[in-house]
């Protein structure tokens, strides 16, 4: 489970309206982070995929995304040693892969 979606059900407290903004809120985020890490990524930004990585933090911490947490990081650590390398495209690969996870995973629940 890329997502602990038990989580929004906590913070929504059974409101529902809320619970779908929360939703929605993630999936937005999730989506954002994605394309503003490629796109920093493809225009060897630093400042810009730190910038958004730094933004969703919480998100992924509260939200228990472990593994996605994990590749991120995996990411920062490689561009802090080696820069844009092909270690770093290669982590790029599994980064979209693991976000991609997620997005679909939540996706269902937004178009609910």
């Amino acid at each position: 489970m890329p997502i602990n979606l038990n989580i929004i059900d906590v913070l929504a407290e059974g409101d529902i309206e809320f619970k779908n903004e929360l939703v929605t809120a993630l999936y937005n985020s999730l989506n954002e982070f994605k394309e503003r890490y490629i796109l920093g990524a493809r225009e060897h930004d630093m400042a810009a995929i730190q910038e958004i990585r730094h933004k969703v933090k919480p998100s992924l911490s509260l939200f228990e995304m472990h593994e996605l947490t994990r590749i991120v990081y995996e990411g920062k650590a490689i561009l802090e040693e080696n820069g844009f390398s092909p270690e770093f495209r290669d982590h790029l690969i599994l980064f979209r892969q693991q976000v991609d996870q997620a997005i679909a995973y939540i996706k269902p629940l937004v178009e609910a």
